[in-house]
């Protein structure tokens, strides 16, 4: 789509009257396309206006127009961030792009803390690792259709670090040399699921 292109999106709409058949229809988010941030504000309006004869209304906290053109603006949704970036081969030519939401990405860091924290401390590490596994790979699953390279690789890092602390406590290591000590040969040895790598993209179509 040339020229503004505006999202308005509603995360989940509230219900107001007794329309209990409404519920479940309530809590499914949508984005809406326009040229236009009029065309949006006015998209915007009559959604409202529909919704409201239905006894729902747009989520005030989850519903916003975004301007997309040029990467000017991005938005979250379903945990993804969607924003258009500039082709680094085709000057001029905007892609749309997602990857995880910083929501997203702080949610598995404190799942991955949680995997390796002290309290397991007493169990093999393969043990700790099997469960790690289960963890990153249903993230990943998720995550990999479109453009999530560069917060894969962040948080193999973040696993890396995470693992090698725990060892370190494991085994009554001290210091913060810890790439030395556990190298990502180590890492490999243990049978850690790696993110990168595992990246599925779609069809990407250029927009100015």
């Amino acid at each position: 789509m040339r020229g503004d292109t505006h999202g308005g999106f509603g995360g989940r709409s509230e219900e107001t009257g007794q329309q209990k058949r409404w519920d479940r229809a309530s809590g499914r988010p949508y984005i809406v396309l326009c040229a236009s941030r009029t065309r949006a504000e006015q998209a915007r309006r009559r959604v409202g206006g529909i919704l409201g004869g239905l006894g729902l209304q747009l989520h005030p906290d989850k519903t916003r127009v975004a301007c997309l053109t040029r990467g000017h603006e991005g938005f979250d949704f379903l945990g993804f961030h969607l924003r258009k970036v500039e082709s680094w081969k085709w000057r001029g030519r905007y892609y749309l792009q997602r990857w995880p939401s910083g929501r997203a990405m702080a949610a598995i860091r404190a799942r991955v803390r949680e995997a390796t924290g002290r309290r397991f401390v007493g169990h093999p590490i393969e043990w700790v690792v099997g469960n790690l596994n289960r963890v990153l790979r249903g993230w990943g699953a998720y995550f990999r259709h479109g453009n999530p390279a560069r917060k894969f690789a962040q948080i193999d890092s973040y696993v890396h670090q995470r693992l090698a602390i725990f060892a370190s406590v494991k085994h009554g290591l001290h210091g913060r040399n810890w790439q030395r000590r556990f190298t990502w040969a180590w890492l490999k040895a243990l049978g850690v699921y790696r993110l990168s790598g595992r990246v599925r993209s779609g069809a990407a179509h250029a927009v100015r």
